[in-house]
């Protein structure tokens, strides 16, 4: 969440900048934000005051009481009574400031980088390179999801009887296909620098709200009700959270994990031809890269984290582009964001396989994950991730892009992991 420090000493780029977002009342919830400070500074500054003076009364009684003056004594006990009730007041009006700030904040998203372009949606994403040649396919090409079913290598109806829509069951090579990604990304990762984790993929409410999936994407995500526990939508989650609470040394920075995990989304309301097949589900497999840098240096491993997404593609062999993405098409927690999109040649469309984020120190703030520099002084981190990469399209363009009359081939550099070379 937003500083509201950062707020006051920063107001008219703020404004500016979350009106990037296409916020009608961004000038109103800052205002409420500066408001609500307000509120906890004055009760609490107020209640300073009233504990100097019931301090000082104590510290009289006795001193009355040795003068004998038993009357003043028991009057200043008195008062301090009345200070002790008043003082208890105003905590609690502080408390109540501070929880509708909190509660405020948690609405308000974060603020775009200076570089992210104005815009209200993905038409107005701005790209920044493609790479790679569209392949040409022969006549009768078909899409992936009439691929699987030939080859027989991913079921849906499966997956219904068993769950329901969007869970598929992948079969012989599409299962070795499944596994031979997710292995090539996590060596690929480990070959970086980057350092393994297998976390949970249940997280509790607390790691939700630390980067920000609560409350703003509470109903996209699998509640398991009588714990209280989420379904992970991403492994930035739980990976990220490793460090809620944690002051780490200046020396501890850069952080680099990685960590593959399952993930669920209910994807409420999605529908329609260009979530057929693998496009969309509400469970997949993804390999997460995740960073927590020193401030001073956190784009500069943003460019780097797309660079390494990007060389992932080109190891595969798949065209794609890169984007920046506008205010109105930015995901809630990011200060700017590149997506990364594979050119899918039998459904002859751009498919994202993969976002880069740097969240500044927006989720940090929220997660109170700080670092002690060498003065000593402790500051907030800034926090990166990046899918490296998502499965299902990835899948959906290996599938596409390689078909031949004879089969599908595989890309080379996946042979040694899957044991053979076409489908």
């Amino acid at each position: 969440m937003l500083l509201v420090n950062q707020i006051r000493e920063n107001y008219s780029t703020f404004l500016a900048s979350l009106q990037k977002r296409n916020i009608p009342n961004a000038q109103e919830l800052l205002d409420q934000a500066i408001a609500l400070d307000d509120r906890r500074k004055s009760s609490q500054t107020e209640r300073d005051q009233l504990q100097a003076e019931a301090n000082a009364l104590s510290k009289s009684i006795g001193q009355l009481m040795k003068e004998g003056k038993k009357e003043e004594a028991e009057a200043a006990k008195a008062k301090t009574g009345e200070i002790k009730s008043q003082i208890k007041g105003l905590e609690e009006e502080n408390s109540l400031a501070e929880e509708s700030l909190k509660a405020l904040l948690y609405t308000i998203p974060n603020v775009p980088h200076s570089s992210v372009p104005a815009g209200k949606s993905a038409e107005d994403n701005e790209i920044v390179l493609e790479h790679g040649s569209i392949p040409f396919l022969f006549e009768g090409k078909l899409p992936h999801w009439e691929l699987i079913k030939k080859y027989d290598i991913i079921d849906f109806d499966l997956g219904v009887k068993i769950t329901g829509a969007g869970f598929p069951v992948y079969k012989g090579k599409g299962a070795r296909l499944q596994r031979a990604l997710i292995n090539f990304f996590l060596d690929e990762a480990l070959k970086a620098g980057f350092v393994e984790v297998q976390p949970p993929i249940l997280v509790n409410e607390d790691s939700g709200y630390g980067t920000g999936q609560l409350p703003d994407k509470e109903g996209q995500m699998y509640h398991a009700t009588a714990d209280n526990l989420y379904l992970i939508p991403t492994a930035e989650v739980p990976i990220t959270n490793l460090y809620r609470d944690v002051i780490l040394s200046e020396e501890d920075l850069p952080i680099r994990n990685v960590g593959y995990t399952p993930c669920f989304r209910r994807e409420a309301g999605s529908w329609g031809a260009h979530v057929r097949g693998l496009n969309r589900l509400h469970q997949f497999d993804k390999v997460e890269i995740v960073q927590i840098t020193h401030p001073d240096n956190s784009y500069q491993a943003l460019e780097e984290m797309s660079a390494y997404v990007q060389g992932l593609l080109q190891k595969l062999e798949l065209p794609y582009r890169v984007l920046r993405l506008c205010g109105g098409d930015m995901g809630f927690t990011s200060a700017l964001t590149y997506d990364m999109e594979v050119f899918s040649a039998a459904q002859e469309r751009w498919l994202e396989v993969s976002s880069v984020s740097n969240f500044e120190t927006y989720q940090t703030n929220r997660l109170k994950l700080r670092f002690k520099g060498e003065d000593k002084k402790t500051q907030l981190a800034h926090s990166l991730n990046g899918s490296a990469l998502a499965l299902p399209r990835i899948v959906a363009s290996i599938l596409e892009n390689n078909q031949i009359p004879e089969g599908i081939l595989m890309p080379k550099v996946l042979i040694p992991y899957l044991g053979f070379d076409k489908i």
